[in-house]
């Protein structure tokens, strides 16, 4: 999963294939084909794309970056990726205006799938989510200035990837949204398990209870990691909360347990400034008050995960009261996790509509 730059050195059997608005199949010798004229390419066509072309290029013409990104529809679902396979893809590149990170809804499908692996609002996915755009240098996700937002977890598949976003506004398209998917034609399947990334929110989070990062998965597969973002509804530190794993049977106690919030993050003693790192991260946040907002992030590339049967992650939410004492948080928490699971999986918890997932 982390390569190692010897492999630059070998010689693949892989077919190197990009898709972006100019090749929106990804096809050899079809890129930068489109025209400026009224009469849209028949594959955008055939993908169910808008069709729009760039004025700019109206002297120059085909080849001048004449159609270099798309405009998504309200309230509509817009196909990015829809190629056969086997292949894998190795990166995924993603720029929009930053204030619609959470009313674009990303979706992967493998294989024919009907019930999305990936189904987690545009910024959560990219490790951006609370109404701004924050550097991350991660390995596996990484945003750079001015929110250009980087994938490079692999997504291997058999026989088929299907790859929509959904915009959620109901009376507004969503202009300026250009895509890059970098993938691999392979002459068999890369490997046995497959990527998935799934969503929760809990707004206000229940007196005494644990937040829930991932729950109901079952089959065998690597936990890989998490994205959350936090808002406070009390003063004072708010991350003594241990995150705990169950696998495979756990029910009571977990076989894996954390000793805080920040320490599972890669930090210690409250953080006090934010950081991002290859695969740990507070990249937002710093205040310890009512109504601030945090980002963390932990990836698992050099230590997954390993779970056989089933697997379910919980965070408490732990702050402070009066003489040392404990105090169960009631904030506004929402993750991404990040996984990899053999198939078949079980259907997801249906995602929360736009006013749940607005961040207010």
């Amino acid at each position: 999963m982390f390569g190692s730059l010897d492999s630059l050195t070998k010689i693949s059997t892989a077919r190197s294939r990009s898709i972006s608005a100019e090749n929106v199949y990804g096809e050899p010798g079809r890129g930068g084909m489109a025209e400026v004229s009224d009469t849209p390419q028949p594959e955008v066509v055939r993908i169910g794309q808008g069709w729009g072309n760039n004025s700019c290029a109206r002297e120059l013409g085909q080849k001048w970056k004449v159609r270099p990104c798309i405009t998504l529809a309200p309230a509509a679902v817009t196909t990015l990726m829809d190629v056969d396979g086997p292949g894998c893809i190795r990166h995924i590149w993603i720029t929009v205006n930053e204030k619609h990170l959470r009313n674009i809804v990303l979706r992967m499908y493998w294989d024919g799938e009907e019930a999305p692996s990936v189904e987690v609002p545009l910024g959560d996915f990219f490790c951006n989510a609370c109404l701004h755009t924050a550097q991350i240098v991660a390995v596996p996700i990484n945003v750079n200035p001015t929110n250009g937002m980087n994938c490079y977890f692999p997504m291997p598949f058999a026989r088929h990837a299907k790859i929509t976003v959904e915009n959620l506004l109901p009376d507004e398209g969503i202009d300026g949204f250009f895509y890059t998917i970098n993938f691999e034609e392979l002459d068999e399947p890369a490997g046995d398990a497959y990527f998935h990334a799934r969503f929760n929110r809990t707004n206000p989070l229940r007196y005494g209870d644990d937040y829930t990062i991932l729950d109901g998965v079952e089959g065998s597969g690597n936990f890989v990691g998490c994205y959350m973002t936090w808002q406070q509804n009390n003063n004072g530190w708010w991350g003594e909360g241990e995150v705990k794993m169950f696998l495979d049977g756990d029910t009571e106690f977990p076989t894996i347990c954390g000793t805080g919030t920040e320490d599972y993050f890669g930090g210690a003693w409250c953080f006090n400034k934010t950081f991002s790192s290859p695969f740990l991260g507070y990249p937002f946040g710093g205040e310890n008050r009512t109504g601030a907002r945090h980002s963390l992030y932990r990836f698992h590339v050099l230590d997954a995960i390993h779970f056989h049967s089933s697997l379910k992650v919980t965070i408490q939410a732990i702050g402070w009261r009066d003489k040392g004492r404990y105090l169960p948080l009631q904030d506004d928490i929402s993750s991404v996790a990040y996984f990899y699971l053999k198939e078949p999986h079980k259907p997801f918890p249906a995602l929360p509509d736009r006013n749940g997932l607005e961040i207010i």
